[in-house]
């Protein structure tokens, strides 16, 4: 995508993800879950801005990129050339 605010709000969402998983993993889980509760948010209020964006975003317009773990419905999904 040519969008640079695409490029941030996704990469902000991988990151979100990223840290969700770690702190899911962690030792310290099994002890405290607020802290993966907290990430898990962050990660879901990334990923919520990230999609609004491309609702929006002429750029992403053309190309629909579903993030990962959601359902696209068959009348979103871009049709083959």
């Amino acid at each position: 995508m040519n969008c640079p605010r695409c490029r941030d709000l996704e990469r902000a969402y991988k990151v979100g993800l990223s840290e969700y998983i770690e702190a899911r993993s962690s030792a310290w889980f099994r002890v405290c879950a607020k802290l993966a509760a907290r990430k898990n948010v962050e990660m879901e209020r990334a990923r919520y801005e990230l999609e609004e964006h491309r609702f929006v975003c002429a750029s992403a317009v053309r190309v629909f990129v579903p993030l990962p773990g959601r359902d696209v419905p068959t009348s979103l999904r871009p049709l083959a050339a």
